[in-house]
Parts: C-alpha cells; sequence; structure tokens
C-alpha cells in the first residue's frame, strides 16, 4: 500500500510568531540551534535572563515540532515537551487536525526528506530552506491511527538506538576516569607532571577537499574525514571517500592509523573536538592532523586532548568565526609522563575500545534496522 502524499502546508502551520528582546521574560526556555543535536534531543536548555538575547525570536509550545532551517542536512528536528521562544533559524511546525506530531517528527527526520530539503536550500556558505519552500513540499499523510502506530514503532526503535549510544558513551566515560585517576587533570596537572608542546613530540598537518564537479574524485577507497565526523570518538570509518586521483588532487596524503584529527573549524560545538584514526584516512582542510613521534603515545595524547576540549576550543581566533590553525594546535602543551606509562595507559584503552568497537559494530546494525523500518512505514509496507 502506497500512503496519499499531502502538502506540509496543507496540513501543518508554520508558526514565526515573533517576539521582541524586550518583550522577553526572564526565566524564558531559550533553544538554538546549538541546543538540538542529530538524534532530535535537546541539550543543555536553559533559561534566558532578561535582556539576555539581542534579536527576535520565534514562540514554540509543546504542540509544535521546532525544524532547523540552518543546514538542514544536520537534522536538527526536535519535540519539545515545554513551551519557549527560539532562535529564528528553527522553525516551528504546528501539527493541523490531520497529522499526529509524534509522526510529523519522524516524517521530518527520514533521510528521504532531509535530501530534498537539502537540495532546496539557498545560500552557499550557510544554507537555508525558506519556510514557503518547507511548506510546499509534499510528505506521506497515513490514517491517523496508522500514524500513531508508526511513530510508536519508530520511537521503540530509536529508544533501542538511545540505550546503545549511552552504553558507549559510559565505557568513554570510563576510559576519561582511568586517565585522570592515573595522571589527573591535564590542564590543572595536580601531579606536576612535566609538560611540552604537541609541536616538541608531533608532526602537524592538514589535508584538502577535491572539486565535487569531478566525478573521478569521489567514491573510491580513501576514507576521507570532515570535521562532522570528528566528534571526540576513535574515527572507523568516514562517510565519503575519495579515489587515487582525488587525492591527488589535493596532493594529499594518508594519515596514518593512531593520528589524532582535531576539528579546527566548525559550526556549533564542533572546534576543538577530536578523533582518533582507527584506519589510515585523509580528510578535509578543515581539519588538523596530529601524527606523535615514537616517544608518545597516541591514546594517551587523544585523550588529553578529549578532555581539553573546552580549552583548546577556547583558543580560536578570528573575526565573524573563530577558528584554530596548525600553529596554534602545534602550541598545545600536553602532560609528558614516562613513555611506559604511558603505554600502560594505553593498554587500558584498547581493552577498553576494543568492547566499545563491538557496541558500535551493534549500534550500526540498530541503525540499518531503523533505516529500514522508516522506508517501510513511509511506503506502507510496515
Amino acid at each position: 500500500m502506497t500512503w496519499p502524499q499531502v502538502v506540509l502546508g496543507d496540513v501543518v502551520r508554520v508558526a514565526r510568531s515573533g517576539i521582541s528582546p524586550e518583550a522577553i521574560k526572564p526565566g524564558t526556555t531559550y533553544v538554538g540551534l546549538e541546543h538540538i543535536d542529530g538524534e532530535g534531543n535537546f541539550v543543555a536548555v536553559r533559561a534566558v535572563d532578561s535582556g539576555e538575547l539581542a534579536s527576535t525570536k520565534f514562540v514554540f509550545t509543546d504542540r509544535h515540532v521546532l525544524f532547523g532551517k540552518l543546514r538542514p542536512y544536520l537534522r536538527k528536528t526536535a519535540r519539545p515537551d515545554f513551551d519557549g521562544i527560539c532562535s529564528t533559524d528553527i522553525l516551528p511546525l504546528e501539527p493541523g487536525s490531520e497529522v499526529d506530531r509524534d509522526y510529523l517528527f519522524h516524517v521530518l527526520r527520514r533521510q528521504k526528506f532531509v535530501a530534498e530539503v537539502s537540495s532546496l536550500c539557498a545560500g552557499a556558505n550557510l544554507p537555508r530552506i525558506s519556510p514557503k519552500v518547507l511548506a510546499s513540499l509534499k510528505i506521506p499523510l497515513p490514517p491517523l491511527a496508522e500514524q500513531r502506530r508508526i511513530a510508536a514503532i519508530l520511537d521503540k526503535a530509536d529508544a533501542l538506538r538511545a540505550k546503545r549510544r549511552e552504553a558507549i558513551a559510559k565505557l568513554d566515560h570510563l576510559l576519561q576516569s582511568v586517565f585522570l585517576d592515573m595522571f589527573g587533570d591535564p590542564v590543572s596537572n595536580p601531579k606536576g607532571l612535566r609538560k611540552v608542546p604537541i609541536s616538541s613530540v608531533a608532526a602537524i598537518s592538514t589535508g584538502g577537499t577535491p572539486s565535487r564537479t569531478n566525478p573521478d574524485f569521489f567514491g573510491g577507497d580513501i576514507p576521507w574525514i570532515k570535521t562532522t565526523e570528528v566528534v571526540g570518538e576513535p574515527i572507523f570509518d568516514t562517510e565519503e571517500k575519495l579515489t587515487r586521483a582525488g587525492l591527488s588532487a589535493i596532493r594529499g596524503k594518508l594519515h596514518p592509523m593512531g593520528s589524532i584529527i582535531v576539528a579546527m573549524y566548525g559550526q556549533g560545538q564542533t572546534r576543538g573536538r577530536c578523533g582518533l584514526l582507527m584506519m589510515d584516512a585523509t580528510c578535509n582542510q578543515a581539519c588538523g592532523v596530529i601524527h606523535p613521534n615514537a616517544n608518545y603515545d597516541s591514546k594517551f595524547l587523544f585523550r588529553q586532548l578529549q578532555l581539553g576540549y573546552g580549552r583548546i576550543r577556547s583558543l580560536g581566533r578570528g573575526g565573524n568565526q573563530e577558528n584554530l590553525n596548525l600553529q596554534i594546535l602545534g602550541a598545545v602543551e600536553v602532560l609528558m609522563p614516562p613513555i611506559e606509562e604511558q603505554h600502560r595507559f594505553a593498554c587500558v584503552a584498547e581493552a577498553v575500545e576494543r568492547q566499545g568497537h563491538f557496541m558500535r559494530r551493534d549500534a550500526e546494525a540498530q541503525q540499518s534496522l531503523f533505516a529500514s523500518l522508516q522506508h517501510r512505514a513511509f511506503s506502507g509496507t510496515l
């Protein structure tokens, strides 16, 4: 069975009720794009004080779905269970009587819809979807009871994925605790360990981006990392891969397994995040690559940079958008305990990461299952 397609604007109201800064009451909950993650969760949402915000915001309630119109491929769509105000880069969508809110949330997040929205964005550097264009798009609309059934199934499948992500995060926190117990906080250095600049113990470089107008540069077997894939975790694979011609076009090189990737540019919380290469890979120009020498253990360095995320992020320089550069990364000071202690920590890290690898494979299987459920749900075969 194929569900009928309806125009989004016919069944959903794009609510753009603005409120000026002076009218915002103290204690009002504010949501910016940085407060919504790619899984549709709210992160560090808080109340704002009088006069704290300087521009007009949109008003929303717990009946809306919040849709991030800036860089919609980031999938910043969420269901609030509270009233508040949001950035004008977020569109509050109010479902009509024919649409279940939970169903609307899932249909807006399916990959096919996200890809369509992204293809219709205006603006090269800061692509946005206009409310008018968004409202003109079509969505499948089964009967209301079927919408609720579909949403319940997808919510349960999503909950399983969330539990797996939570288990992986707990493993990561365990490893951070081991690091702090052995070496102390890298910033305050309570154990008085020797500190050295990264440039004295590692080679530092970056990458590039081949022209997307040449199809021969992409679709190969060379992992190519973008900053959106640098999330403070080991990196086992990449979304896109280059051909040998693509690698040659950027005069790139394969960075060896064990190198540390640092996001030098990026919106939101991206700048300053790091990742540990679990395979040989190249990267784009927004990533810095740190390859420690034989006197410094890469896993030990990775955990230091992970713990020092806030400090490294604060080193960004620039006007409209603060960025890091290779010189800044090279000057960051890190702890220099005896290499034997570094290796001892690395052995613990390897055992924990091995377990994490199995969990990530399970998470990938759950993701494939979720994608299959989505496809079947919206094509009328679930």
